[in-house]
């Protein structure tokens, strides 16, 4: 590791202060956003702020009741926080890479812990995947996003698009599955044995199964 002076470290690492869009990355695990109205966000994300930006914690109703009733049931990410006003905001999640998406009347699903910050613009709800693989993978919850709109997602290290096609369907780990195409509707392939409750067997005993059109986005490091 290179030894730097005080200014040449200040120098280095100092924000970038160039002209930059409503989502920027400072660096490819810091999210800048210049705001100008209001947007949401994991909870807890925010690490520095300048000019005059209000917190407040995701309403029990702000969403409505079907909203509402299903974070009830469900421990689905992390619950969000509104940032409102004018301001620069600053946000990260537990140094874990992030990568920016723009919907153009897109259709993605995320994982709810994969969220780190989206526009007001974008429609969103929560899905429960009903199978007993998926309660027993902790896996269980997502959320579809829909419109147009930017999104910041956030992966461990550098994510992988595995791209689906009709009749070669995709197997994936779900602690390692980030987001897929909506259109795609994973279903739950089970392994389960009396080996893997007595921890011999091979720790892929439950996977996700993608088939159809789409892609789905894949991370090195499970969750």
């Amino acid at each position: 590791m290179s030894d730097y002076t005080v200014r040449e470290f200040i120098q280095k690492t100092k924000r970038d202060t160039r002209d930059k869009d409503a989502f920027d990355l400072q660096t490819d695990r810091i999210l800048e956003v210049n705001l100008t109205s209001s947007l949401w966000a994991k909870i807890g994300s925010m690490i520095s702020y300048t000019g005059d930006i209000k917190f407040t914690r995701e309403g029990v109703f702000e969403h409505g009741v079907s909203k509402m009733l299903k974070k009830s049931f469900t421990s689905e990410g992390e619950d969000l926080m509104k940032a409102e006003g004018r301001g620069t905001l600053f946000l990260a999640d537990d140094g874990k890479k992030i990568t920016i998406l723009e919907l153009e009347n897109d259709q993605i699903t995320i994982n709810g812990n994969d969220i780190l910050a989206f526009e007001p613009t974008i429609e969103w709800d929560i899905k429960l995947m009903r199978k007993l693989a998926g309660a027993m993978s902790g896996g269980l919850f997502n959320i579809e996003l829909e419109g147009y709109g930017k999104v910041a997602m956030t992966t461990h290290y550098e994510p992988l698009t595995l791209i689906v096609e009709p009749g070669k369907p995709v197997m994936t780990d779900p602690g390692a599955t980030v987001a897929w195409s909506t259109n795609l509707k994973p279903e739950f392939r089970t392994d389960v044995s009396v080996k893997t409750f007595l921890g011999r067997g091979s720790g892929e005993s439950i996977q996700m199964e993608f088939e159809g059109d789409g892609f789905v986005i894949v991370q090195s490091k499970e969750e």
